[in-house]
């Protein structure tokens, strides 16, 4: 059932008539942030529903530490309230989590997933930055935590193509757009194990691996993939964010899929 400890904010886009899409975000992110960039596009051909994890985007923070099957109830709970009886699902990072805990519990409903930078289970590397992540979210510190995730989520090359006033700039706009809900969401990704779900997928998956990734580690995302039974398997040449980096490339590659699943 749905989580009693928030009212979560809802993005819904049904101008095309298309088969039901629903979107997982990020840690830290939202529907806009995370999926904003590429939005018209998958709207273009789907009825598109979203919402905001708490402690983002419209959601008011939970009171309670948050639950990855909780997250995931809400979300089709949104499908319901919009009439959509299957549907794909799109998670991002974090929301590939999202998606694949919806496959599990919803198997009748879901028609195919789209997991793009995402990980079966948090290895320590992973585990140690969400930690570190939650801590700094924790104590307000958003400066210290924007300085320590961009280097993580931009790739290399946007990084250090950022002259020294550029990086400044991204630093201070980052850490004034951290959610006050983003460690929460950290908290789920340092514990997150999604092993046993990943073998009993059975619906149409496309692993989209963000292969300068310093977050989540191109390794991770290749076991996620090798982890769905007969998943397919696309590389995007970017750090963490593709939404910021090549979104036009994600798009073609998760539209293709979606119309050919």
């Amino acid at each position: 059932m749905p989580t009693a400890t928030a009212t979560y904010a809802r993005t819904v886009r049904n101008e095309s008539g298309g088969p039901g899409l629903l979107l997982a975000h990020g840690s830290g992110g939202s529907v806009e942030g995370n999926f904003g960039a590429i939005l018209d596009g998958l709207a273009a051909t789907h009825t598109v529903v979203g919402v905001d994890y708490p402690g983002t985007g419209g959601t008011p923070r939970a009171a309670a530490p948050l639950v990855l099957d909780e997250l995931a109830d809400e979300l089709v709970a949104a499908a319901d309230a919009e009439g959509l009886d299957t549907f794909a699902v799109l998670g991002y990072s974090l929301g590939g989590n999202v998606a694949v805990r919806i496959a599990a519990r919803y198997p009748e409903r879901v028609t195919a997933l789209v997991l793009t930078a995402s990980f079966p289970y948090a290895d320590n590397q992973l585990a140690l930055i969400a930690g570190v992540w939650s801590e700094l979210a924790g104590r307000g510190e958003n400066d210290l935590l924007a300085r320590t995730l961009l280097p993580l989520a931009l790739s290399k090359t946007v990084l250090e193509g950022l002259s020294p006033e550029q990086l400044a700039a991204v630093v201070r706009d980052t850490a004034a757009s951290l959610p006050p809900g983003g460690g929460d969401h950290a908290a789920l990704v340092a514990g997150a194990d999604l092993s046993a779900d990943l073998a009993r997928i059975g619906v149409p998956t496309l692993v989209v691996a963000t292969t300068e990734d310093r977050l989540v580690p191109l390794p991770l995302q290749q076991e996620l993939a090798a982890a769905v039974p007969g998943a397919r398997y696309a590389e995007l040449p970017t750090g963490h964010l593709p939404f910021a980096e090549r979104p036009e490339e994600w798009l073609g590659l998760v539209r293709e899929f979606l119309v050919n699943a």
